[in-house]
């Protein structure tokens, strides 16, 4: 067994590819305040960031004015589809389980918002082996800012050797580096192995089942 206690995820792209809902999110918003679209990998490639800065950079506007409405908006459209369009990886219900079952603490930390993911659980897995979320309504500063992981191993009550972060995403991997845990990433969003070798990591892996077969 591993000889991390705490295991913390993100979620978008990690646990669950939400990608299909999150296009549909923002291309609605995108149409609404009349900018042109972006191809799918461009807004593909945002998934990770908040809300504001995605829309500043699918936008081509820095600090665009109009980008909090555009977040309701988003955020409004998502309540619609986006439970819907999300889906767990194969393996991802049975592992967070497997660690339960095996007396360690599974968590969350995600830009996402915590209702969205528990909502995600219950419609699309039937179950919830989770035991803290940590979303985006529960911190002031966005990852990479530690902040997130700081809050949950605080309410774990863990000690930062005993943790280990798992993300899909570079800003998951500077995240990490910033609270001062290890880190391993998941090539199922757009950051690639090779982008992950530039931050400390233990593993890079093809899927969470991969790099629990491998630390």
């Amino acid at each position: 067994m591993s000889k991390y206690r705490y295991f913390v995820f993100d979620f978008d792209l990690t646990l669950a590819d939400s990608s299909e809902g999150i296009l549909i999110c923002f291309k609605h918003v995108l149409e609404k305040f009349g900018y042109p679209q972006k191809d799918d990998r461009t807004i593909y490639n945002t998934i990770g960031l908040t809300l504001v800065d995605a829309f500043d950079i699918l936008t081509d506007i820095p600090n665009n004015p109009q980008r909090e409405e555009m977040r309701k908006a988003y955020v409004k459209k998502a309540d619609e589809v986006m439970v819907r369009y999300t889906h767990f990886y194969d393996d991802t219900v049975a592992i967070l389980q497997t660690l339960q079952n095996a007396g360690v603490k599974v968590g969350i930390v995600s830009t996402k918002y915590r209702y969205r993911i528990v909502d995600t659980f219950k419609a699309q897995a039937g179950s919830f082996p989770v035991d803290i979320v940590i979303g985006g309504e529960d911190v002031k500063a966005a990852k990479p800012d530690p902040q997130g992981l700081e809050l949950i191993i605080g309410r774990f009550g863990a000690d930062k050797k005993d943790v280990l972060y798992i993300g899909d995403s570079y800003i998951d991997a500077e995240t990490a580096r910033n609270a001062g845990v290890d880190f391993a990433g998941v090539t199922t969003g757009s950051t690639a192995k090779e982008d992950f070798a530039k931050y400390p990591n233990i593993y890079v892996g093809d899927s969470l089942l991969d790099i629990f077969l491998n630390i």
